[in-house]
């Protein structure tokens, strides 16, 4: 048995999943041979998913999206990958008192993460990207790594992706040069461009508190950083400001594609690679997945679709565990999955079903072996 699921957020790591999932497989089959490879998608929960296989944490201290000081956790591999989750310093969980700041949080302590990657000797990152408090467009990031921002009157612009309204010019000579030397994979599930009605503050700026008149101003902004940058850096900066993945985490994958060099992957693709999936996958005959929500935005990039996809190409059975499914039958086996259990389906209460996860959990994965193992 292979269990790669995601985390139950706000509930249970991908980590806890699996060892509550073995616990209940092991109540109906004692003795089952289980092993586990906790996933992500590149969003929040990547860190730890790469902890878990393996990976040494290392903290730092950052600036968060309001410019009050938090501690981050990137992870790092002996080979010199590292994976680098901008939640971790730029996420919606470092808003203080979950207050938003739509127009002013900055991705800035995101490149200072990156920065600490590159100090502690990674050679080629992960640059997993989604749960961001931010709408900059990767400009906080990229002022981070050396480059420069600048108003008419020659000073640095205010955080955020408001004040890039007031932008008259860019510079990314100032960027650190080890970037040049480093492989940067922009690990997201969201292929949005940076702009427009399907651009990053259209559809993800009301998640962070952006009213119309606010998504208004930053896609406008934002428009107008974009040619600013094709200025600077030539026309393929608008050309990626097009490019899918431009609008994940607020734009900052237009950041990372234009100043990073970065290449862009599905998420979950990138972490079953640097998870060790395959080898584990080659091992199994029988493979469970998950996340907390079942839904329609699992079959668009997010990890159960995409291990799903995996095991099918294996010729192996899916079934997958989560917190509340709101897919039908026919869109499950669509995706590859022959059943879900929901933990709803034990206890109805949300509150109490999140806040005793992992006992619901674990009777979950009891029935699913009595119905497949039995």
């Amino acid at each position: 048995m292979l269990i790669a699921a995601d985390k139950f957020k706000g509930s249970l790591t991908a980590a806890e999943v699996a060892g509550h999932v073995t616990a209940g497989l092991r109540r109906a089959v004692p003795g089952l041979t289980v092993s586990a490879v906790p996933v992500a998608d590149g969003g929040d929960g990547t860190t730890q998913a790469a902890v878990a296989a393996g990976f040494a944490p290392q903290r730092v201290q950052v600036t968060g999206p309001t410019g009050v000081p938090v501690t981050a956790t990137f992870a790092l591999r002996g080979d010199g990958t590292a994976v680098v989750e901008m939640a971790e310093a730029s996420g919606l969980q470092h808003l203080p008192r979950g207050v938003f700041a739509p127009l002013t949080a900055t991705t800035y302590g995101t490149g200072e993460l990156l920065l600490a990657a590159l100090d502690a000797g990674a050679t080629s990152i992960v640059f997993g990207v989604g749960g961001s408090a931010t709408t900059d467009g990767g400009a906080g990031m990229l002022a981070a790594l050396g480059a420069r921002f600048l108003d008419t009157d020659g000073e640095p612009v205010a955080p955020g992706g408001g004040p890039l309204r007031d932008l008259a010019t860019a510079d990314l000579s100032g960027l650190d040069p080890r970037l040049a030397k480093t492989a940067i994979v922009l690990a997201s599930d969201v292929d949005n461009p940076l702009t427009g009605p399907k651009g990053a503050p259209a559809v993800y700026g009301p998640q962070k508190g952006a009213s119309e008149e606010d998504v208004a101003t930053l896609d406008a902004a934002l428009a107008h950083y974009a040619e600013v940058l094709a200025r600077a850096v030539g026309p393929e900066a608008a050309e990626h400001a097009l490019a899918p993945g431009a609008g994940a985490a607020g734009g900052i994958g237009f950041g990372a594609l234009v100043g990073l060099d970065a290449v862009f992957r599905p998420g979950i693709d990138v972490m079953l690679d640097v998870l060790g999936f395959a080898p584990a996958l080659a091992q199994a005959t029988f493979v469970i997945t998950g996340e907390g929500s079942l839904d329609a935005q699992t079959l668009h990039g997010k990890a159960p679709a995409g291990v799903a996809a995996a095991a099918r190409a294996a010729g192996l059975d899916v079934v997958a565990v989560c917190g509340r499914l709101q897919l039908p039958q026919e869109a499950l086996a669509a995706a590859g999955i022959r059943r879900a259990y929901a933990l709803t389906d034990l206890e109805p209460d949300p509150a109490r079903c999140m806040a005793e996860a992992g006992p619901l959990l674990e009777r979950a994965a009891e029935r699913l072996a009595r119905d497949f193992l039995v």
